[in-house]
């Protein structure tokens, strides 16, 4: 049986993989890839052996920062990051939790200044053997990993 490619190769760029499909848009989210003028392939609900089912994300001409790909780990920690050039995989990059997240959540807090004022909202990661907790730098309100609600 002949394998055929669902989605295009890639020259040179950035391949988010093994997004859980219910994921695909938050990572959109936080990349900010609404306003990207590179072209970028969204593929959703394609067929998995390792998850069932998955999204997938490729980005032309760009490879993203170590601290955006690190802010990925926040809601797919499992996601594989590929940089492309000329068609071949040249970094396979791991996810992994920043100590302090800035930029992308918002504190659960209605008190908090981060809520009133025009301040960067900025978490410290807690991490444990049992969860990974967030501690607003501001209000100090933790919150669950998996609770949290992106700005």
């Amino acid at each position: 049986m002949e394998k055929k490619l669902k989605v295009a190769a890639l020259r040179d760029g950035t391949v988010i993989d093994h997004i859980p499909s219910d994921k695909l848009f938050k990572v959109v989210h936080i990349l900010h890839l609404d306003t990207c003028l590179n072209q970028i392939t969204l593929a959703n609900n394609l067929e998995s052996k390792k998850i069932g089912s998955k999204g997938l994300v490729k980005i032309a001409d760009r490879a993203l920062a170590v601290n955006e790909t690190n802010k990925l780990a926040l809601i797919c920690p499992d996601a594989k990051i590929n940089i492309i050039r000329d068609f071949e995989v040249v970094e396979k990059r791991p996810l992994i939790l920043p100590d302090e997240i800035r930029e992308v959540i918002q504190c659960a807090n209605p008190n908090c200044i981060t809520n009133h004022q025009p301040i960067q909202t900025s978490f410290y990661v807690l991490k444990n053997a049992d969860s990974t907790m967030l501690k607003c730098r501001y209000c100090e309100r933790e919150v669950k990993v998996e609770d949290v609600k992106l700005k």
